[in-house]
């Protein structure tokens, strides 16, 4: 039996449930759809000049997507800022969006402090802790993530309201339509995904069984440039395996060049190239000729492809996609999807 297809092994090695919480993305999406449209704006944050998400790691993923998804439609700049520090910039002009799943992150707590102290109009996304007493304590609008678990995997709870928020706004039109196109192409392409489909025919578990052993590098552009750092980052957090990114067309100006040395790369790297009918005919084309580099240096390579009509419906569906392949991958290298163990030992020098 392919051991992808073990669902007792599976379970053994996946206490936690994170299978189920990847599962229930569309749902997760719906939902917070539904309950943030009870979020209540001031009349003045519509006269936000510029907007800067704070978070980190899956809590500032949903920032990064977003602005990849609104790019070409949302007229005012949003910034995503990782880090203890807001730039410069920020003022009683800006929106501060501080994200924290649990409410505790120091670095979005530092960013939120200064943005109040430099006036600025702040709304916060979390679960709970600090950041929810904070927001009460200021008055400042509040959307209460309801979800219990990993904050990577409460995705459409964080990505979904900041779009609410963007079209409340006024900076984009109604996203109803969209979110629920969205939802629907995930949920299609996730009952194929499934433990429960056998790897004959299931991509996700084919994909990961081909990154078995290697390290995969994840290249996107435009809109699907976020979703390579996902990539990234899933296979980092669930697999427990070294992973990378690039973005196009920059990684033509640099990364193209690096694949010369150290020797036997081509029996290490695997590059996913992430493809898109929504690209600039250039940057189209660069994924085809990166791809001709790639066969010439010796390194696997394939491209993936999203489904969906929208730039929200490409960018969950490639998220899923990506998901679904990072947990297949954990437990071939016979971890636990849930467990962090680095990241908890950080946190616990940091005194956190």
């Amino acid at each position: 039996m392919n051991p992808l297809d073990d669902l007792d092994a599976m379970r053994k090695l996946d206490p936690s449930g994170m299978g189920e919480a990847i599962a229930g993305l569309p749902r997760h999406c719906r939902e917070a759809w539904a309950a943030v449209q009870g979020l209540v704006l001031p009349p003045d944050y519509a006269l936000a000049e510029n907007a800067v998400i704070a978070g980190m790691g899956g809590s500032a993923i949903g920032g990064a997507l977003l602005a990849g998804i609104l790019a070409d439609e949302c007229p005012v700049p949003l910034i995503v800022c990782r880090d203890y520090d807001l730039p410069a910039f920020v003022d009683d002009r800006t929106l501060v969006i501080a994200s924290s799943y649990s409410g505790n992150t120091e670095e979005t707590l530092s960013a939120a402090h200064q943005a109040r102290q430099r006036g600025a109009r702040i709304i916060a996304l979390t679960s709970g802790g600090e950041l929810a007493r904070l927001a009460k304590e200021w008055g400042a609008p509040m959307y209460a993530i309801p979800f219990k678990g990993q904050p990577r995997a409460a995705l459409g709870y964080s990505l979904i309201p900041l779009l609410d928020i963007a079209q409340k706004l006024g900076w984009v039109a109604d996203k109803s339509a969209e979110v629920a196109e969205a939802a629907a192409a995930v949920e299609g392409w996730g009952a194929e995904l499934a433990p429960r489909v056998p790897a004959e025919r299931n991509a996700a578990k084919q994909l990961a069984a081909r990154l078995h052993g290697r390290v995969p590098l994840t290249y996107g552009a435009e809109h699907l440039g976020p979703v390579a750092m996902r990539w990234q980052g899933q296979f980092n957090e669930n697999a427990k395996n070294f992973a990378g990114h690039a973005i196009l067309p920059e990684l033509c100006h640099n990364v193209v060049e690096g694949f010369g040395h150290p020797d036997g790369l081509g029996e290490s790297l695997a590059v996913l190239i992430l493809r898109s009918e929504r690209y600039h005919p250039r940057n189209a084309l660069r994924c085809d000729i990166v791809g001709e580099v790639l066969d010439r240096n010796g390194i696997a390579w394939e491209a993936v492809r999203p489904r969906g009509q929208s730039r929200l419906a490409e960018v969950l569906s490639l998220v899923h996609f990506g998901d679904w392949v990072s947990y297949y991958l954990a437990l071939l290298n016979g971890e636990d999807p849930t467990q962090i163990g680095n990241i908890g030992h950080v946190k616990r020098r940091l005194g956190g």
